[in-house]
């Protein structure tokens, strides 16, 4: 009988040991049970511990943050080692995943196990990133928030981001089933039940060791009355800010009230002391109720160029009272003895550096650059020429729109912050329904993780959808391989990827996938290659021809998958069934993109809000794979006019 055992008693050891029993097992369904005890002193057996429980030297520098992974196993047993307990965890993925093991979607559907013998294995690496992680978006349930966190964690991500203090417009997004009303029946959630599953997400990110990022947006609403979670109260106008409320508003035009009907929107007179005070004092107060909260995000509002134009704050750049707002929140936390790590971020208007005030301590601070604006139709490298920032105007500047031209803003940061620095990145959020065939996003994300390292950047988390796997997680996989790798290239994590998830004919697949991408063009569907604007930022009529041979592509496709439905794995099946949906919907979308680009407004968005409708009753078959919500969204943006106000989850 194989024996599993724990080198100390912690309880993400506790949930390793578990995970690999349980996957032991399923390796080998005729080898009996997998023992499972504590013994510091262990000899023999699979030994689960941290590196100095096996005497191996650590090469990183703080053992919180950077992973590496130990791996030196024989037929029946050996050391899972890791830096900490996360770690371990990941020991044990990767010791499974060199038997064979792939994880390629959420859920027991996406699993990968062969049925195979143990062999020796030998395997140390530490991650290339040390922060590799990501966020809520989209159209949230909470089964896919349960799946993904498991899923994540098995590919060997380090950091869970949930964003806001109570995330509802997410889950709110998905249960009233939105954009899908015509073939689901809405399933209202109260705040109350989406803060409850908010807490049984920091239940499961604790238990595998995962570094747990909270917040965000909210502190310049909620610590003055003006709660965010359910936002459709202020934007339908049954909400008004009071009198005191309006008094910590932005002064705009001459007047103080909310930016655009959104107090999450809004900024507020960040030079009365009053105002930082009480945001401050809300951080705190929020540090002391949950610490299991390891890293705290801060950030002001969530739209540009809104910022106040009174006399007092004119004398200052938004990032300086920035700055002096993340000064207080450390006095303060010192002084409680709180050692809670602040997020601080470099986001519209403070993507502009401070030029009088600096951070006062910079361990206690991490910063978060989030380039939202920019073109993911290119990437950036360690050989890429950074331009010079532009200077900023007060509420009359242009968001940047290169990758390089995104970047010299932390440039100009780096000049006083020399502490660590992570990018919040944006490829599965509307930018991945950009991609019909999935190829270009991953390799795009390929390509930004490893120049975000050689220009210094110390991780990733990315903000997007929970359900970012149509037609395949490739993207998300050659995200997670990457940040633990760089030294792996794009083809290896695409045939190892792929020959899994399509078995023989995978190289097939990924051609068929290759050509969709190029019919539809990234940078066309992304709104980058406009002949006229003032139409629409799709009008090309050039790109009618590009796009009329996504239909026979998709005919080909969808011919090769019915011949594939039924595989030796259920990933496998799950993987061509998904192409037969994926195809439908890549020609539906292309006819509708072939009106547009010649400037057919009316007819496309007439086709395209069928589209909707239609696509929508196959919402419940592929939902755990696909965001209805935010990928029907996403095409709408694509079908209004370069004119109007855009902001879709």
């Amino acid at each position: 009988m194989l024996q599993i055992k724990k080198m100390r008693c912690d309880h993400v050891l506790d949930f390793a040991a578990e995970e690999l029993k349980k996957y032991l097992r399923m390796m080998m369904p005729e080898g009996g049970d997998v023992a499972i005890s504590t013994e510091p002193d262990a000899k023999d057996g699979f030994r689960l511990g941290l590196l100095e429980d096996f005497g191996l030297p650590f090469e990183g520098e703080d053992k919180r943050i950077d992973d590496v992974v130990h791996v030196d196993t024989q037929e029946d047993g050996g050391i899972l080692a890791g830096s900490n307990p996360r770690s371990v965890l990941f020991a044990v993925y990767r010791f499974l995943k060199l038997h064979g093991c792939r994880w390629l979607y959420p859920g027991v559907d996406g699993e990968f196990i062969p049925v195979t013998e143990l062999k020796p294995q030998s395997y140390h690496k530490m991650a290339d990133m040390r922060f590799r992680g990501h966020c809520n978006e989209g159209a949230e349930s909470q089964t896919a928030m349960l799946e993904t966190i498991d899923l994540y964690a098995k590919q060997e991500l380090s950091v869970y981001m949930l964003e806001f203090k109570i995330p509802f417009s997410y889950y709110n997004t998905y249960y009233s089933h939105l954009r899908n009303e015509a073939n689901r029946t809405p399933e209202p959630v109260s705040e109350q039940q989406v803060l409850q599953w908010k807490r049984q997400c920091e239940a499961e990110i604790a238990k595998r060791g995962l570094m747990f990022h909270d917040m965000g947006h909210g502190w310049t609403a909620d610590p003055f009355g003006m709660i965010t979670g359910d936002r459709r109260g202020w934007k339908n106008g049954t909400r008004k800010p009071t009198e005191e409320q309006r008094s910590v508003l932005a002064l705009m035009n001459g007047k103080r009230d909310l930016y655009r009907f959104d107090p999450q929107w809004t900024n507020l007179c960040y030079s009365q002391p009053y105002v930082r005070t009480t945001i401050a004092d809300s951080v705190v107060s929020y540090a002391e109720k949950h610490s299991n909260v390891d890293y705290l995000h801060v950030w002001l509002a969530d739209l540009d160029n809104n910022h106040c134009e009174c006399e007092e704050c004119q004398k200052m750049r938004p990032s300086d009272w920035y700055i002096m707002i993340m000064n207080e929140i450390d006095e303060k936390l010192t002084a409680k003895g709180i050692d809670m790590r602040i997020v601080f971020i470099a986001y519209v208007d403070t993507l502009f550096a401070p030029e009088k005030v600096t951070i006062n301590n910079p361990e206690r601070f991490l910063m978060l650059y989030a380039p939202i604006s920019r073109s993911y139709s290119s990437s950036i490298d360690g050989s890429s020429v950074i331009p010079e920032a532009k200077p900023y105007v007060r509420n009359n500047w242009k968001a940047p729109v290169g990758a390089e031209e995104a970047f010299a803003y932390v440039r100009e940061w780096q000049k006083t912050w020399h502490g660590p620095c992570i990018t919040y990145e944006y490829h599965f959020w509307r930018h991945q329904y950009h991609d019909l065939g999935c190829i270009e996003i991953a390799r795009r994300i390929y390509e930004d993780i490893r120049g975000m390292k050689e220009l210094g950047l110390q991780g990733f988390i990315e903000d997007g959808s929970q359900r970012s796997f149509f037609p395949n997680g490739f993207a998300i996989y050659t995200y997670a391989e990457t940040l633990m790798n760089i030294s792996l290239t794009f083809e290896e994590i695409k045939e190892d990827y792929f020959s899994h998830a399509y078995g023989e004919d995978w190289q097939q697949v990924a051609a068929y996938l290759e050509s969709m991408g190029k019919a539809f063009d990234f940078a066309y569907l992304a709104g980058e290659k406009s002949l006229d604007r003032s139409i629409s930022k799709r009008y090309n009529p050039g790109m009618r021809e590009n796009l009329s041979r996504a239909p026979e592509i998709a005919a080909s496709e969808r011919a090769l998958a019915k011949t594939h439905m039924a595989m030796p794995t259920r990933p496998q099946t799950v993987s061509w069934r998904l192409l037969v949906r994926h195809a439908e919907y890549a020609e539906r979308l292309a006819k509708i993109m072939m009106e547009k680009c010649v400037g057919h407004e009316d007819l496309a968005r007439e086709m395209g809000e069928e589209f909707i409708r239609d696509f929508g009753k196959y919402e419940y078959e592929i939902e755990r794979y696909f965001d209805h919500g935010l990928a029907m969204g996403s095409v709408e943006v694509m079908l209004r006019s370069s004119a109007d106000f855009v902001f879709v989850i």
